[in-house]
């Protein structure tokens, strides 16, 4: 099969490498459709943490948010998932330790994350294979597009879950990328005040052009205390603003990774008896993120700029916008494309 391979910083290519086969227990699935991240774009750069940490290695095939197809089970699976539309976890835990007992898999001491950490092959192909019981179904009223959706869908669920706002409550988001506008639009379904902080005149444009026009910049952002902060930026500035811009008494979420660590005065957190929050990953939001997107109260599709192949992938990587993209922040790849 076709797949992407990053054999290097600022080196990748498309190969030819054997098919994913249904061992016990997995299931192989047709990819349709992948998301691209800013996890992919720092492994494709070298700047990614795991690299160094020893997390992974080159070469790697990248690709964790997407959706596809049932080709193939292994023993001991049901048959049924054969041809069914789906979707499944990145983080893949050992399924025996204390944490994956209490729920907690997707911060298992052992765990692999597909596409991302110890080896697990991405979607970034025209198949992959993981273990059925990560595998979650898709609706026929979510499409490829919204499917491939659901991971960060699900990441900004739990942020906004973490922020405890309901309605009426003021939440400003730093970073309207693809999770901070996720966490937006869930957040504007159930009636919170949705304010957003950006440095980029094009990002906020973009903001105010899908219904959010409370869009500010440091220099402009209003002298109010807002009841949730959460940080989906990768700015290493914006974790300790947070704190200074939430109300006393209230909550911060971290949910953005910048690529140099972060300083907080946790006195601010004590003084202003401020609960700060950290979300690594989507895995327990990922049922209510199908069911959110299925229901249709939050129709994330205009986030997506273009859909490519394999084979403009690179450049992507690179920084370059695939020619006649929209204005949305995510770029989305199908497989089965050849260009």
């Amino acid at each position: 099969m076709r797949a992407f391979i990053v054999t290097g910083p600022g080196r990748a290519e498309v190969q030819d490498i054997p098919e994913p086969v249904a061992i016990p227990g997995e299931v192989v699935i047709d990819v349709d459709r992948v998301g691209v991240c800013g996890t992919d774009v720092e492994f494709y750069t070298g700047e990614m943490q795991y690299l160094h940490d020893g997390h992974a290695s080159y070469p790697m095939l990248l690709g964790h948010e997407w959706m596809g197809r049932v080709r193939e089970v292994g023993d001991g699976v049901d048959p049924s998932w054969v041809g069914r539309r789906v979707t499944a976890d990145t983080m893949l835990g050992c399924q025996q330790c204390a944490r994956c007992a209490q729920g907690l898999q997707h911060v298992c001491a052992g765990r692999t994350e597909i596409g991302v950490r110890g080896g697990r092959p991405g979607a970034l192909a025209e198949r992959i294979a993981v273990p059925a019981w990560s595998v979650h179904a898709l609706p026929d009223s979510i499409d490829d597009t919204v499917g491939a959706l659901i991971e960060p869908g699900g990441n900004a669920l739990r942020s906004l879950d973490a922020a405890e706002v309901t309605t009426g409550d003021r939440l400003l988001v730093i970073g309207p990328g693809t999770i901070g506008l996720l966490v937006a639009m869930l957040a504007r379904a159930r009636g919170v005040d949705v304010h957003l902080l950006g440095s980029s005149q094009r990002s906020l444009a973009f903001a105010a052009s899908i219904g959010f026009e409370q869009g500010w910049t440091d220099q402009t952002l209003p002298d109010v205390e807002f009841d949730a902060v959460i940080d989906a930026s990768n700015d290493p500035g914006s974790p300790a603003r947070a704190i200074d811009l939430v109300m006393p008494g209230k909550r911060v979420v971290y949910i953005g990774i910048a690529g140099e660590p972060s300083a907080i005065d946790s006195r601010r957190l004590v003084f202003n008896d401020v609960t700060a929050v950290g979300i690594l990953s989507a895995s327990p939001g990922l049922p209510r993120a199908i069911e959110q997107f299925a229901s249709g109260s939050v129709d994330p599709r205009p986030l997506v700029a273009a859909t490519i192949g394999l084979d403009s992938l690179a450049d992507v990587l690179a920084g370059r916008r695939p020619p006649d993209a929209g204005p949305g922040p995510k770029v989305h790849v199908d497989p089965r494309v050849r260009t």
